[in-house]
């Protein structure tokens, strides 16, 4: 308890310090913090008692490698420093993930300078106050040659429906020798927006009108084959091709084109027998299918009506609704 309250602290000073940050930013030196790392310490251990044996025994030979090696250890504290030093951060985005998988938080960086860059670390995103590392974070490790751009990508469980907000990144880097570890803190405005994951097997619901020369991805009477595309989350297993996958492949979604595409609307009200979190997860398995399939599909929630159309955009604005529906956020999700 007494070490969360510290954290909590010094996370505190260091807000105030630094303030709200907005892209692009550059990592000046009054931002940037670094401590020996615990193979730092053992080294300035031995440094210090092969320091104390050498002028006890009066060893010139044992103070001149003692000195020499503090030496070193000052040249690596710099070098670590300055690889951080003025390094530019552009922009900073969090993909919208599915409840239940993980999500991806993107810091886009920039080196505009004649200097390389090793071993920068996206390695911690701090989430609604309580941050999780460890095997929950899977840090993202990157290179940046002189004058060169890059982006670091930091995977986080999305455990809950609904927006997630994200207080803080944690950029750092041990370069060259690990003896010290530079960090800062990133205090950007991002959200991270969950949707309902998609379950449930109930057949989709169908509008009486059709709409013609549409295309769809989705086996079917007259279908004509398009072809074999990468899966993407939240695609039906029923279109993986497992022959081929089995054969190893990587995995592969059959596409299909058709004359007419059915329009779909699908109600919260229709699911009135099943829990509230329940509906949310079935429409969410519609949505993805009928999106899959390039069908247009409408979506009637309590207080709220998006017309039918299809496409990635509507297909985020519908699961958005979902993830929101009732007010949900991280606590209430």
């Amino acid at each position: 308890m007494r070490s969360r309250f510290l954290q909590q602290r010094m996370a505190a000073w260091i807000r105030r310090r630094q303030g709200a940050d907005r892209f692009p930013l550059r990592l000046v030196r009054r931002r940037l913090y670094i401590l020996p790392t615990r193979a730092g310490l053992c080294f300035g251990i031995i440094v210090f008692l092969m320091l104390v044996a050498g002028l006890n025994y009066a060893n010139s030979l044992a103070l001149l490698l003692a000195f020499s090696l503090a030496g070193f250890a000052l040249v690596a504290m710099y070098q670590c420093h300055r690889n951080l030093l003025e390094l530019a951060l552009t922009d900073a985005l969090a993909l919208p993930a599915f409840a239940g998988e993980r999500a991806a938080v993107q810091l886009a960086l920039a080196n505009d300078t004649r200097v390389a860059r090793y071993r920068v670390t996206l390695a911690e995103a701090q989430l609604n106050g309580s941050s999780s590392t460890g095997a929950a974070h899977r840090a993202a490790t990157s290179d940046l040659g002189a004058n060169a751009t890059g982006r670091l990508e930091l995977s986080v469980p999305a455990q809950h429906r609904g927006v997630v907000r994200i207080e803080r990144l944690r950029i750092e880097s041990a370069h060259p020798f690990g003896l010290f570890r530079a960090w800062t803190w990133v205090h950007a405005p991002l959200a991270l927006v969950v949707y309902p994951a998609p379950r449930g097997a109930r057949p989709m619901p169908a509008h009486p009108a059709v709409q013609f020369g549409e295309t769809h991805r989705g086996a079917g009477d007259g279908d004509e084959w398009l072809g074999l595309r990468a899966f993407r989350p939240g695609d039906s297993p029923r279109q993986v091709a497992w022959k081929a996958y089995a054969r190893g492949a990587p995995l592969l979604v059959k596409e299909y084109a058709a004359s007419a595409s059915r329009l779909r609307l699908f109600d919260f009200a229709d699911l009135h027998e099943l829990p509230v979190e329940a509906r949310l997860e079935q429409l969410s398995r519609w949505i993805v299918d009928a999106e899959a399939r390039g069908e247009r599909y409408g979506l009637q929630l309590p207080g709220e009506q998006i017309e039918a159309d299809h496409g990635p955009a509507h297909r985020h604005r519908t699961l958005m609704a979902l993830a929101l529906y009732g007010g949900a956020t991280l606590e209430h999700g």
